[in-house]
């Protein structure tokens, strides 16, 4: 091969390096979903540098664990969302260290580890891996394994990976700063539930769905009974974190299709799509069983005994329209507190 030769694949390698740099700058100045940028980042791994198999391993903040988000290899097996304990293999000590590393023979790498490729049937050879650095915090790795066509990797695929992940980090911790902002919008910040706003919409959208495909939708009202004596006997401090803690325990309980919010105050309601009156009765009875079994302690460490009010209504058995639904299970709700309270009553 000529030298002009060799010139002209090294810039036209350039080009592409240039060109994948720019793609990825893009993302980062776009509102683009965590997964958008995962995907981005990956395709321009895959078109740059070509290896047999590479992944992206991001950080669990509080396990220090390395968890596998993006996975793309020939061998059987899906690995996303596997989790390698904290130092694990090489990928670990990249994680622990901030250090790149390119080992041509992992067979001479004291510190790999074949526990995955056991697990999928892959055979790694070399790999090259790099930190992804933000604001001098370890977020992730990049990992490639096994260089394209076998060939082994270069300190140039080192730099290139290196400023790839550079952007990467930067990306990611961009789409997660806008994705914290996003939920500050739509969240009660001591709950973690939908604040009253955000929950006005999602009651209008699966109230357009109900209606249009004649399915039944069924909200659940709940007052915590004698809040204001916890407050009283032991100070607001203990009243926000069990409002919190409560918050907490209905996010555990509820479906994953259902929503919840902080109504205001002690007042949390609740919103069932697809759910009739009886399963809405059973689902408020799961919500004031949790709360009877739960132990709450004051700050002084004595425990405290939470009960609710809940009233249940359900479109189109009870209620014609959202208002009249919030109406209504509001309503019933009242009735238990002016009758005997911790109890349901559906209208």
């Amino acid at each position: 091969m000529s030298k002009e030769q060799v010139k002209l694949i090294e810039t036209g390698r350039l080009s592409d390096e240039l060109e994948t740099l720019i793609d990825i700058g893009k993302a980062l100045t776009s509102h683009l979903a965590l997964e958008d940028v995962y995907r981005v980042v990956m395709e321009k791994v895959r078109d740059l540098l070509r290896p047999q198999a590479w992944s992206l391993l991001i950080v669990d903040e509080q396990s220090k664990e390395l968890c596998f988000e993006i996975v793309v290899s020939p061998a059987g097996g899906d690995l996303t969302g596997t989790r390698l304990p904290p130092g694990e293999g090489v990928a670990g000590w990249v994680a622990d260290s901030g250090a790149p590393i390119l080992v041509q023979d992992v067979s001479k790498e004291p510190r790999f580890s074949d526990r995955i490729d056991q697990k999928v049937g892959f055979t790694t050879k070399s790999i090259l891996c790099v930190p992804l650095v933000c604001n001098d915090r370890i977020i992730g790795v990049i990992q490639l394994l096994n260089g394209c066509k076998q060939s082994q990797f270069t300190e140039q695929d080192q730099r290139i990976l290196a400023t790839i992940a550079d952007f990467a980090a930067i990306a990611i911790e961009n789409s997660r700063l806008h994705q914290q902002v996003r939920d500050l919008t739509i969240t009660d910040d001591l709950t973690g539930l939908y604040n009253s706003h955000h929950f006005q919409t999602l009651c209008e959208y699966e109230m357009e769905r109900a209606s249009r495909y004649g399915n039944e939708l069924s909200m659940v009202f709940l007052d915590l009974d004698h809040f204001k004596k916890v407050n009283d006997s032991y100070g607001h401090q203990t009243g926000s974190r069990l409002l919190k803690e409560v918050g907490q325990l209905f996010q555990r309980t509820i479906r994953v299709v259902d929503h919840a919010a902080r109504y205001g105050g002690d007042e949390f309601i609740f919103l069932l799509p697809s759910t009739d009156r009886q399963g809405a009765l059973a689902m408020a009875h799961n919500l004031l069983v949790q709360l009877r079994a739960t132990e709450f302690r004051s700050d002084c460490g004595r425990s405290m005994r939470v009960t609710a009010s809940l009233g249940v209504a359900t479109y189109p058995t009870n209620a014609y329209c959202l208002q009249e639904l919030i109406k209504l299970s509001d309503g019933a709700m009242y009735e238990v507190k002016r009758a005997s309270r911790d109890g349901i009553k559906s209208a």
